[in-house]
């Protein structure tokens, strides 16, 4: 499998570095943001650089290309692949537009592609002891999940700047698409969110976002989302409270909550997600094993992430019909 990567950065090394450990793909060239990081990124790797992602898509010794880029590009990048009739891996968002989401799925199922969005967080430690635990803690009644990162000073990083990451949520959509994956189907979505500009630029220094969702099991969840040098504690927790007792993840740590009885929760390791996932996908293309996620899972959650994006814009209370 001869395969094309977009993008410099950490995820793009993490790819380049799967695909290269496995027998069955041939890493052959990749286009960066800049020239500059293209050639390092070549030279690295031992692979072609690209002027551009439009010169790398335009290749007809690729078979697969994977997106590891902005979150703004990855939209248009995978529908160029798509038309070219390659496969496509795209790490989240599909795209951070839903229209272009759904379109993107569509053409796939019509050129008989592979569409594969990334969602490591489903293969993680954390959602592996939350699957296991959550059978005996009852009828699950709210969750709160945080993910906070104070940096100070902010960095001038494209995670920091609108248009290229996008919403809060849908840039960082792995957040909701946790809970849609253990929780089921949302019923209405509120949502506040706050930036702290950075003067004359499309940066900022900060953001603050807070959902809450309400499923349609009655389940009542609050999802927060914070990063930059407005707030003054990081914070990386998942609580799950049930009719029978709680679970509690606070860091790489977890607690299951029993009455007054306390007993830890072993949390496996978040390394080697990303080569897991490269894994996983070599296997389907080669074998036809099923991948742990579908495209249709990953789009309901944009779905929901959008609906929390109209709901902080809007004031209102955002009534989800799937």
């Amino acid at each position: 499998m001869r395969v094309g990567l977009v993008g410099t950065g950490y995820a793009a090394k993490l790819r380049a570095e799967a695909l290269q450990q496995d027998t069955r793909a041939h890493l052959v060239a990749i286009a960066g943001h800049t020239i500059e990081k293209t050639n390092t990124f070549a030279q690295e790797y031992a692979i072609e650089g690209m002027n551009s992602w439009q010169q790398l898509v335009a290749r007809d010794d690729i078979d697969l290309l994977v997106i590891s880029t902005v979150n703004r590009d990855h939209g248009k990048i995978a529908h160029a692949a798509l038309m070219s009739g390659k496969h496509v891996v795209v790490e989240y968002p599909l795209a951070i537009d839903l229209e272009e989401a759904q379109s993107l799925i569509d053409l796939a199922k019509t050129n008989k592609k592979l569409l594969h969005v990334e969602h490591i967080e489903l293969l993680g430690g954390l959602h592996q002891a939350l699957k296991e635990n959550l059978p005996l803690i009852g009828d699950v009644f709210y969750v709160r999940y945080s993910t906070i990162n104070s940096q100070h000073p902010a960095p001038r990083k494209w995670t920091y700047h609108h248009d290229l990451f996008g919403f809060p949520l849908i840039g960082a959509i792995s957040r909701l698409h946790r809970l849609t994956d253990l929780f089921g189907d949302v019923f209405t979505v509120n949502c506040h969110q706050r930036y702290w500009e950075e003067e004359g630029t499309e940066y900022y220094q900060g953001c603050l976002c807070i959902a809450q969702l309400c499923f349609t099991s009655g389940l009542l969840a609050q999802v927060i989302y914070g990063k930059g040098e407005t707030l003054w504690q990081s914070e990386r927790k998942f609580e799950v409270h049930g009719t029978k007792g709680g679970l509690i993840f606070d860091g790489d740590g977890g607690i299951l909550l029993q009455g007054d009885k306390k007993t830890p929760i072993e949390v496996g390791s978040r390394r080697g997600l990303f080569g897991k996932d490269t894994t996983m996908v070599l296997d389907h293309l080669f074998n036809g094993t099923p991948l742990y996620v579908t495209p249709e899972e990953s789009l309901y959650t944009l779905k929901v992430a959008d609906a929390a994006k109209r709901a902080a814009n809007s004031g209102l209370t955002i009534y989800f019909f799937k």
